[in-house]
C-alpha cells in the first residue's frame, strides 16, 4: 500500500455546494452534544473505513473487475504533527464525484429533520445524543469533533484515473474537485484544531485503537518513524488484533471488546443490556454474538423497517441485515454471523431456503431467549428496562411462533392489582389464593381503564389477583397461553369464567321477577345483546357486557371492522348485579306492571354505561347526554 498523493489538481471543474439545510444544525448539535467524549471520532471514521472495505470484497466476489492487482486491503493511520493533520487511509470500494456529493453533501435519511430535533431534546440529556447519532448514519461527521477543516480524497473501485477531493470547514458549504490517487479507497485527512493536537501523537492514536477498534478484521496500520544510524526510518506497523471477535475464544471476549463490536455494528452509543457469544461446531459450523439494546431504535414499530443479523461467510461480509436469520418478533436483536457453510455469492432467495439458515436461525432464538432468561434472573433491573423498551415486541411470539410459548411465557412481565411494577406469571401463581383455580387477567386499552372495569370487581372483592393486559398485541398474543405451569389462565371479561364463592342466592319470588325484568332488557336490547343474565362476578356496577365464547375483545372488533366494514357486529352478553339498588329499583317497577316508558329509556342508559365502561363508542353520545341530564333535573327536583 502507498500514501495517497494529492499533486497540483488539473484544470477540472473545482464546484462549491451548500449542505443540505439541516445538515448544518446537525453539525452543531452534533458537536454541542458529543464535546466532553470527542475521541469517539476515531472509532467512527474507522468504522466507516473497514464498512468500506467490507463492501469491496464482497462486490468483489461477482466483479472480479474490481480487485486490483498488487493492492492489499487495510486501513492506515498517518498523524503529522508538524502539519497537525491526521489522515484515516483506506483502500476500500471509495466513492465517485456524486457519491461525495450525496453522502457527505446530506445525510440520506428520510427523517433529518426528526434528526435534529432529537438531538436537540437530548442535548441536556447524559448520553442522549450517543444514542441518537448512530441511528442516522451521521458518524462521519463526528470528525468535525477535532478538525476545523475536513478532506476527504476518493477514489472509486473500478475507477481508472478518476478521484475526486471534497472539502469543508463544517460551517454551511463544501467544495468539490479533481485529484489524484494512486490507489482506489478514501483518505480522510483531518486539520486538527489547536486543542485537538494530540490526535497527531501516535502513542495517542495507538491507545484509542487498542480501545475502540481492536476487534476490526482489517488490518490498521500506524506509520512510524524509528531511528537508524544518524537517521529515522518511516515504515508502517499493524497496530490492531485484527482477528473478528466473535472467533475468538469466549476466554479472550470481555465487556469493553464487546461493546466496542456492539458500537461498530449498530451506531448505537449506549451499551447493550446484555450480550452472548456463541460458536457451533459439527455438521455445520458458525460462530456470533447477540445483543439486547437498551433503547428501542427510532424504526422498531415501522412496518418496512430493516432488521435482522449482520451475515458474514468464512470472514467475508454478506449482508448488513440477514433478516432470515432472526424471526421478526426479535426485531430488536443485534448481532452478528460468520457461517462456514453457506456459499459466498449466497442471496436473499437462498437464504429463505437454505437448511443451514434454518438451524442458523434455531441457534440464534435459543441464544437470545437464554440471555433473556439469564438477565431476568440475575438483573431484575435491566430486565425492566428491557420489558419497558421490547416487551410488546416480545409478546407477539406468541402469536406468530406459538411453538416459542413454553419458553416466552416465564418472561412475560404484567401490571397487576396485586403489586407495584411488573410482575410475572410465576408470581402470580406463588401469589395465588387458597382455593383459587386460575390465573386471571383483563384486556383493555390503558390501566386506568382496566383498574376500574366491572369484570374484575367479584375478583378483587374476593382478594383474587388481576393481571392488566393493556399493549395492542395483547388480545392475540394471551390466547396462546391457556395455562402456566399447570394454572390455567382466564379472562374476567370471558362469559364462561366462573370462581368460587359466588353471591348469596337469589330467592324464588325475586329472581321471579328478575326474570321478568331480564325478558324487558332482552326485548329493548334484541338487536344489542345475545342474551341477559344474572352475573357472580360484578360487585360494585348494575350490569357488564362479556364476551361470548370466541369471540372479539371490543376494541379488537372495531379495529378488524375499520379494516373490513362488512363485517357483521358482535352481540355480546349482558350481565346484571342482583343485589344492585338500581337493578332493584328496576325489577320492582317492572312488578308494578312495567307500563311506565321510562323503564326502557333508562334500559338503553345502562346499555350505553356498559359500553362506556369497557371503553366502547356509544352510539348516539348526544342522546345519552340528553337522557342523564333529564335524570339529574329530575333527581335534583325531588331533592329541592
Amino acid at each position: 500500500m502507498t500514501d495517497a498523493q494529492t499533486p497540483e489538481q488539473p484544470a477540472d471543474p473545482k464546484t462549491t455546494h451548500r449542505f443540505e439545510a439541516e445538515v448544518e444544525q446537525v453539525l452543531r448539535l452534533v458537536i454541542e452534544s458529543l464535546y466532553s467524549n470527542r475521541e469517539i471520532f476515531l472509532r467512527e471514521l474507522l468504522s466507516n473505513a473497514a464498512d468500506a472495505l467490507d463492501k469491496l470484497r464482497f462486490r468483489a466476489v461477482t466483479e472480479p473487475e474490481l480487485a486490483t492487482p498488487g493492492v492489499d486491503l487495510g486501513i492506515r493511520l498517518i498523524p503529522d504533527r508538524e502539519a497537525h493533520t491526521l489522515t484515516i487511509w483506506d483502500t476500500g470500494v471509495g466513492m465517485s464525484r456524486e457519491e461525495l456529493v450525496d453522502n457527505l453533501g446530506t445525510i440520506a435519511k428520510s427523517g433529518t429533520r426528526e434528526l435534529a430535533q432529537k438531538l436537540k431534546e437530548a442535548k441536556e440529556s447524559k448520553g442522549g445524543a450517543l444514542s441518537l447519532i448512530g441511528q442516522f448514519g451521521v458518524g462521519f461527521y463526528s470528525a468535525f469533533l477535532v478538525a476545523d477543516q475536513v478532506e476527504v480524497i476518493s477514489r472509486p473501485a473500478g475507477s481508472s484515473t478518476e478521484a475526486h477531493r471534497w472539502i469543508s470547514e463544517g460551517k454551511g458549504s463544501f467544495t468539490v474537485e479533481p485529484a489524484q490517487r494512486s490507489e482506489h479507497g478514501t483518505s480522510v485527512v483531518l486539520h486538527l484544531g489547536r486543542e485537538h493536537r494530540e490526535f497527531a501523537d501516535p502513542v495517542r492514536l495507538r491507545h484509542l485503537v487498542e480501545r475502540y477498534s481492536d476487534y476490526l478484521s482489517w488490518p490498521i496500520e500506524l506509520k512510524t518513524s524509528k531511528k537508524e544510524g544518524d537517521g529515522y526510518v518511516e515504515g508502517f506497523e499493524k497496530i490492531n488484533e485484527g482477528s473478528a471477535l466473535w472467533q475468538r475464544p469466549r476466554s479472550e471476549i470481555d465487556d469493553e471488546k464487546a461493546h466496542e463490536l456492539y458500537h461498530h455494528l449498530t451506531g448505537d452509543w449506549e451499551k447493550p443490556l446484555a450480550w452472548r457469544a456463541f460458536k457451533v461446531e459439527g455438521v455445520q459450523e458458525f460462530a456470533g454474538m447477540i445483543f439486547l439494546p437498551k433503547k428501542p431504535p427510532l424504526s422498531l414499530w415501522m412496518p418496512d423497517a430493516k432488521h435482522g443479523m449482520r451475515l458474514y461467510v468464512k470472514r467475508v461480509f454478506i449482508l448488513d441485515d440477514a433478516e432470515q436469520l432472526l424471526p421478526r418478533w426479535l426485531r430488536f436483536v443485534r448481532g452478528v454471523v460468520d457461517s462456514e457453510d453457506l456459499p459466498l455469492n449466497v442471496s436473499r432467495e437462498l437464504l429463505q431456503d437454505s437448511r443451514v439458515t434454518k438451524t442458523i436461525k434455531k441457534q440464534i432464538v435459543k441464544q437470545v431467549l437464554d440471555a433473556l432468561k439469564d438477565l431476568a434472573a440475575e438483573r431484575e433491573e435491566d430486565y425492566r428496562t428491557f420489558w419497558a423498551g421490547f416487551g410488546a415486541v416480545l409478546k407477539e411470539a406468541l402469536h406468530m411462533d406459538p411453538d416459542q410459548k413454553d419458553a416466552i411465557a416465564p418472561l412475560l412481565r404484567f401490571e397487576s392489582s396485586a403489586a407495584p411494577g411488573l410482575t410475572s406469571l410465576a408470581d402470580a401463581k406463588a401469589r395465588m389464593k387458597e382455593g383459587q383455580k386460575s390465573i386471571y387477567y383483563v384486556l383493555g386499552e390503558s390501566r386506568r381503564q382496566v383498574e376500574s372495569s366491572p369484570h374484575i370487581e367479584g375478583l378483587k372483592a374476593r382478594g383474587y389477583e388481576v393481571l392488566y393486559l393493556t399493549d395492542p398485541v395483547d388480545p392475540f398474543s394471551i390466547t396462546a397461553i391457556t395455562e402456566f405451569d399447570g394454572v390455567p389462565l382466564a379472562s374476567a371479561s370471558d362469559a364462561g369464567m366462573s370462581f368460587e364463592g359466588a353471591a348469596e342466592p337469589v330467592d324464588a319470588e325475586r329472581e321471579s321477577a328478575l326474570d321478568a325484568l331480564r325478558a324487558r332488557f332482552r326485548i329493548k336490547l334484541q338487536d344489542e345483546v345475545s342474551e341477559v343474565r344474572l352475573s357472580s362476578r360484578l360487585t360494585d356496577s348494575p350490569l357488564c357486557l362479556v364476551i361470548p365464547e370466541g369471540g372479539l375483545m371490543p376494541h379488537l372488533e372495531r379495529m378488524l371492522r375499520a379494516a373490513q366494514r362488512d363485517m357483521p357486529a358482535q352481540k355480546r352478553i349482558l350481565e346484571l348485579n342482583p343485589s344492585h339498588p338500581l337493578v332493584e329499583s328496576l325489577r320492582r317497577l317492572v312488578e308494578k306492571g312495567g307500563a311506565d316508558p321510562k323503564i326502557d329509556e333508562w334500559i338503553e342508559v345502562l346499555f350505553d354505561q356498559a359500553k362506556i365502561a369497557e371503553g366502547s363508542p356509544i352510539d348516539d353520545p348526544a342522546r345519552f347526554n340528553r337522557r342523564i341530564t333529564a335524570l339529574m333535573v329530575e333527581a335534583s327536583e325531588r331533592l329541592s
